[in-house]
């Protein structure tokens, strides 16, 4: 019986395998999200020269865009725009690559003149308990500090760069504030730094007009084993739904148990015919 049960499973783990496994690893879509982090200007995106997002604002995400790996060029126009020729901002070429995750930023720079900037999501495995906190400064602004409970936590941050903490799950009040000072320009704010993610904050707008906000990305999944996986690891396709990568993987359990019962009974079909013989 045991040995029937093992074949069984391992003619249904054959058969589930071969259903979800890609053909090739490298053949995984890369994910692009764009934030629009530039005040006062409705855009439309286009993404080698097709509208892929409409009458977007200030502070909004966009996304996640699956698309194979490549270089895409990428246009932000004003929102009454017919086409790509005359764009705002670009046209930047974004070179994406199999399996990996981005978001694509348009913001000011330091002096205040509108560019776009490409981030690589870190989508690593996050240890059990804990969460990433990823921290990018896309405003048009001086170098900053990052404060956690008044301590700063993340200092001389200047556009457009990005500082990455591993830190124990929980919800953080953080502020920004001008390199060497304490006083906020941003915040206080409650940051849920959730397990298993990559929670990414961007510091955007404009110091000198007074319009300085806060966005954040969750990006999920994230938990090692025995939780989960990363997006992207064993053909699952990147998300930023918590929790995405267990859900993958109670689907694939019972599929495999589905493959096991039917082998069980094809071989007790084949046993029983043979005795009858």
């Amino acid at each position: 019986m045991k040995k029937i049960l093992a074949a069984a499973i391992g003619t249904g783990a054959l058969v589930v395998l071969g259903a979800v496994a890609p053909a090739n690893a490298a053949d995984a879509p890369a994910t692009l999200s764009v934030l629009h982090g530039v005040p006062g200007l409705t855009v439309d995106v286009y993404v080698n020269n097709e509208l892929k997002l409409d009458d977007f604002e200030p502070g909004n995400l966009g996304g996640p865009l699956e698309l194979p790996a490549g270089t895409y060029t990428v246009a932000i126009t004003a929102s009454d725009a017919t086409d790509a020729s005359s764009p705002a901002i670009g046209p930047v070429d974004l070179p994406l690559e199999s399996g990996k995750n981005y978001t694509a930023v348009a913001h000011l720079t330091e002096a205040g003149e509108p560019t776009a900037t490409l981030f690589t999501n870190d989508i690593s495995q996050i240890a059990p308990g804990e969460g990433r906190l990823t921290v990018r400064h896309v405003a048009a602004a001086p170098a900053v500090d990052v404060l956690a409970g008044g301590a700063p936590v993340i200092t001389n941050l200047t556009n457009p760069n990005e500082q990455i903490l591993t830190l124990p799950a929980a919800v953080v009040s953080a502020s920004v504030a001008a390199a060497g000072t304490t006083t906020p320009v941003i915040g206080p704010a409650d940051v849920d730094v959730a397990e298993g993610t990559n929670t990414i904050v961007y510091a955007w707008g404009s110091l000198d007009d007074a319009n300085l906000a806060l966005a954040v990305q969750p990006i999920g999944g994230l938990h090692s084993t025995p939780d989960g996986v990363p997006a992207g690891v064993a053909g699952l396709a990147a998300t930023n739904a918590p929790g995405s990568g267990a859900v993958g993987w109670l689907v694939t359990a019972a599929a495999l148990l589905a493959g096991a019962v039917l082998g069980l009974a094809a071989l007790r079909g084949r046993r029983a015919a043979e005795d009858r013989r």
